[in-house]
């Protein structure tokens, strides 16, 4: 559970921003002390290495991406990541310390929940009226890893991102091609908050800004929001609603499964099991890595990989239904006849554009993903 900005990421902007822009001038009487933003993520850097406090809140995720329409996939929930490519998801936070967290992601009419609660791990999946038990020992930790046990529970809930984490991944991007500034009268969880503004300096990045909040008092991340430069409202959203820096009471982390649901027990082989397979899964991601190349850098870098129309049909299990299989396919297919055809003397393709990302699939097989303007795919595909 990485809820905090790591040091190394933190260091790494500071030296990046050292000598750029202050505080920018606002109006009023500030509501927190002004910190340039070396000061502010220095200080961040040193609330991390206390480790996060005990915490509960309300975490809102809001998508608007301009995606094109979409078939209707039966059986598709609220916790399917399909789903959560638009509109507004909801998912609750209960921190009381390394083993006790509970994450609960609910529905239109269900719930997903997962609960730490000391040498024991609970995944309730009200949809499918199931309860599987991860019983957590010193010697599965020792031979699988704790962190290892977790992950795999916590596949249930794919694209649950906490501010957290994807403040971790913004810091590490910024760079020399950044514009940075700060304010410190924003309203976050009705908490003061400091405001943390990236944006750009290339204009053919899709991306206007991204802004980071931070909590005034314990400088834990409260929101991020990524803005498009077509729309005033942002793109892509993630932030407490609300948020409490106490204690939370031991009855969140206590779980009986309710009568009549399927209990399933994992046992710690079982959880070595899974950790083998999470291994080979990861290598086979390593694999496709080193077939990756990339054109450009920072903001407007293009990811070029060896792909066509096929492969992505080609690599939907047959076997799966609901979001996977025939019903993923029929998604493909709404997506590909969204795309407009592109040619340039690289060659003839089709491109998809979105508010934050465009992607570029050419007849010769390869596929170019960035946050660019398809002007910006079309030149990267020129070089070869």
């Amino acid at each position: 559970m990485k809820w905090a900005v790591p040091i190394a990421a933190v260091v790494l902007v500071a030296g990046a921003i050292a000598s750029g822009p202050v505080i920018a001038a606002v109006q009023g009487d500030p509501v927190l002390p002004e910190r340039t933003a070396e000061q502010l993520l220095a200080d961040a850097a040193q609330a991390t290495r206390s480790g996060l406090k005990p915490m509960s809140g309300t975490v809102m995720q809001t998508a608007s991406f301009g995606l094109p329409g979409l078939p209707a996939v039966p059986g598709m929930g609220g916790s399917s990541p399909v789903a959560l490519l638009a509109g507004s998801h909801e998912l609750k936070v209960w921190y009381g310390g390394a083993n006790q967290v509970r994450l609960a992601l609910p529905g239109r009419m269900s719930e997903t929940d997962l609960i730490v609660n000391g040498d024991q791990a609970w995944l309730w999946e009200s949809e499918a009226n199931k309860a599987t038990r991860i019983k957590i020992d010193a010697q599965a930790q020792a031979r699988a890893g704790e962190a290892q046990k977790a992950q795999e529970a916590q596949k249930a809930l794919p694209t649950a991102t906490t501010p957290q984490q994807l403040a971790q991944e913004l810091l590490k991007e910024t760079g020399a091609d950044t514009v940075v500034s700060v304010t410190n009268t924003e309203k976050v969880a009705d908490r003061a908050a400091y405001q943390l503004v990236l944006a750009p300096k290339d204009g053919s990045s899709l991306v206007k800004e991204v802004r980071l909040a931070l909590d005034g008092e314990t400088l834990v991340p409260l929101r991020i929001q990524v803005y498009a430069k077509s729309a005033a409202e942002p793109a892509f959203e993630v932030g407490f609603t609300s948020v409490t820096f106490t204690p939370p009471s031991a009855d969140n982390f206590a779980f009986t499964p309710p009568a009549g649901s399927k209990v399933v027990e994992e046992k710690p082989l079982d959880a070595l099991a899974a950790a083998e397979r999470a291994k080979a899964e990861q290598k086979g991601a390593e694999g496709l890595r080193e077939k990756v190349r990339t054109v450009g850098d920072g903001w407007t870098t293009v990811a070029v990989l060896p792909f066509s129309a096929q492969d992505l049909k080609g690599q939907t299990p047959k076997e799966q239904s609901g979001p996977g299989g025939q019903d993923a396919n029929a998604i493909v297919d709404a997506l590909l006849k969204s795309a407009k055809p592109i040619s340039g003397t690289w060659g003839s393709g089709k491109v998809i554009q979105t508010k934050l990302v465009s992607a570029l699939l050419t007849d010769d097989g390869r596929l170019l993903v960035g946050a660019v303007t398809p002007e910006k795919l079309a030149e990267a595909a020129g070089q070869k």
